[in-house]
C-alpha cells in the first residue's frame, strides 16, 4: 500500500497475511440460527434481514480463488453451529461435509484456513433453552467442537473457539437491562459493530462472561486432546481505550471487566486474536464524544487507524510475551476506498511499530473480505471485494489488490519512524 520507494518492513518468515468473514454474514439462508429467528419476527427491530447475504455457501469457491489470486496466504472464514447441528443432538452429516469441503478447498489453493467455531450465532435451539445462561450450556459447546474436529481434520493449524466473546457478554447485558426497562434492545439489532451498539453502556453481563471463559477452555481441551497440533486461541474485541491526562484509572476501570478479563483467559493459550478498528477516549468523568471535526466512518467511529498498534500493545501488555497475536480483523467501513487504503497503510505501520518494539505478531488478517452483512444493516462497507446484491458478483476494489500485492511482496508499510504512543490503560 505504499510505493516501492516508500519504507517497508520485511515480513517475518510464517507471518499470515489475508482477510476474514463470518458464516452468518456472508453465508445466507442460516434458517437455523437464533439470530435468523430474530431477524424474521413479526415486528423485528433488526433493519435488514440478512437473507441471502453474500450467498458464500454456495460460492466459497470464488471467493477463495479470489483470495488467492490477489495475493493472499490466509483466509478465516467460520463453520456455522446451527447448520452443523440444527436440532439439539443431531448433527448434520451433510453439513459436516460441506465445512470439511473449504477446509480442503483453502489448502488446495495455498490458502491458510484459519477456522472460528462460533462468531456470534448459535442454533436457535441453544438460546431457545437459555443459550450462554443455561447450566450445561459449557458441555454443550464442547460437544460442538468435538464434531467441528471432524471438519478441521489435520488439514488446519489454527483454530478460534469465540469471536469477540467480550462484545457477547456485553449484548446479553444490555438485553436484560433494556427488558427489564420495557423497551427494545439496542443489541437486538445483532449489532456488534458500532451501527446502532455502544461498548461503553454497561458491563459484560458476569455470568456470561464467566461461561464463556469455560466454553473457551472446554474447547481448548476438546481440541487439543484431538490433535495437540491445532493452535487454538479466541479473538477479543480491543476497545482501545485511550486516558485523557489524569484519568487513567477510569479508563483502567472501563478496560478491565470489558476487555482485560478476556485477555487475561488466553494466557494459556496458543495464540491471541486481536480485532481492532478506532479508540474509545475517556476523561475523568467517562468516555468522551469524537473529537468534533474528526472523520468518522459509516458506522459512526473515528477514523483511527493507529488503534491497531495500540491495541497490539495493550494485549501484550495484559497477556504477556508468551501468546503470540494474530490480527483477526481490522478494516474500516467506507464506500470511498481511497480512505480504505489510507486507513490500512497507516494501521499496517503502527502494528510495525508494536513489532519493531518486540510484540510477537504472526499475522494481519483484513476485515473483510467481502462487503456483508454487519449485523443489522448492509449499509456499512468493510470488504476488500464488492458483492453485487442481486447478481453476487463478485468485484475487487484497488484496496484489495494494493493489500494483496504487500501479501505476495511480503512486505508492509511502515513510518520509517515509531509515531508517538498514547498513555496506556494500565493492566490490572
Amino acid at each position: 500500500m505504499t510505493d516501492a520507494s516508500g519504507p517497508r518492513f520485511p515480513l517475518p518468515e510464517g507471518f499470515l497475511m489475508g482477510a476474514s468473514t463470518s458464516a452468518h454474514q456472508v453465508e445466507g439462508n442460516n434458517v437455523s440460527s437464533d439470530l435468523w429467528a430474530l431477524e424474521n419476527e413479526p415486528g423485528s427491530v433488526i433493519p435488514e434481514r440478512s437473507g441471502d447475504a453474500a450467498d458464500s455457501f454456495h460460492r466459497w469457491p470464488e471467493d477463495m480463488d479470489l483470495l488467492r489470486g490477489l495475493g493472499f496466504d490466509t483466509y478465516r472464514f467460520g463453520i456455522e453451529w446451527a447448520r452443523i447441528e440444527p436440532e439439539q443432538g443431531h448433527v448434520s452429516r451433510a453439513a459436516v461435509a460441506h465445512y470439511r469441503a473449504m477446509v480442503r478447498g483453502a489448502v488446495e489453493r495455498g490458502l491458510t484456513p484459519l477456522v472460528t467455531l462460533h462468531h456470534f450465532t448459535s442454533p436457535r435451539w441453544f438460546s431457545a433453552r437459555g443459550g450462554w445462561l443455561a447450566e450445561d450450556a459449557v458441555e454443550l459447546f464442547a460437544a460442538y467442537a468435538r464434531t467441528a474436529v471432524e471438519v478441521l481434520g489435520d488439514d488446519v493449524r489454527y483454530v478460534a473457539t469465540i469471536n469477540e466473546p467480550n462484545m457477547l457478554a456485553l449484548i446479553h447485558a444490555i438485553r436484560r437491562r433494556t427488558a427489564e426497562q420495557g423497551r427494545p434492545s439496542p443489541a437486538e439489532d445483532g449489532n456488534t459493530g458500532g451501527v446502532a451498539f455502544d461498548p461503553t453502556a454497561v458491563e459484560p453481563d458476569p455470568d456470561v462472561t464467566a461461561t464463556l471463559i469455560r466454553a473457551h477452555r472446554a474447547a481448548y481441551r476438546v481440541l487439543k486432546e484431538a490433535d495437540p497440533g491445532y493452535q487454538v486461541g479466541w479473538t477479543v474485541a480491543n476497545q482501545v481505550y485511550q486516558a485523557e491526562p489524569g484519568a487513567e484509572e477510569v479508563a483502567a476501570a472501563y478496560a478491565r471487566p470489558r476487555e482485560d478479563v478476556f485477555l487475561q483467559a488466553a494466557r494459556e493459550d496458543d495464540w491471541i486474536g486481536v480485532q481492532a478498528y478506532t479508540r474509545h477516549r475517556i476523561g475523568a468523568h467517562g468516555p468522551l464524544p469524537v473529537p468534533e471535526g474528526a472523520e468518522t466512518t459509516l458506522t459512526g467511529w473515528e477514523f483511527y487507524p493507529e488503534a491497531l498498534g495500540e491495541a497490539v500493545r495493550h494485549t501484550r501488555q495484559v497477556v504477556g510475551d508468551g501468546v503470540p497475536v494474530i490480527v483477526t480483523e481490522n478494516g474500516i467501513a467506507t464506500s470511498d476506498d481511497e480512505r480504505r487504503v489510507a486507513y490500512t497503510e497507516r494501521a499496517l505501520a503502527s502494528l510495525v511499530a508494536q513489532m519493531r518494539a518486540g510484540a510477537d505478531v504472526r499475522g494481519y488478517l483484513h476485515w473483510s473480505a467481502l462487503d456483508n452483512y454487519e449485523w443489522g444493516s448492509y449499509r456499512p462497507t468493510f470488504g476488500l471485494i464488492a458483492v453485487d446484491p442481486a447478481t453476487f458478483a463478485r468485484t475487487p476494489k484497488p484496496s484489495a489488490r494494493r493489500l494483496g500485492s504487500l501479501a505476495r511482496d511480503r512486505h508492509l508499510p511502515c513510518d520509517g519512524v515509531d509515531r508517538p504512543q498514547h498513555t496506556p490503560v494500565a493492566a490490572r
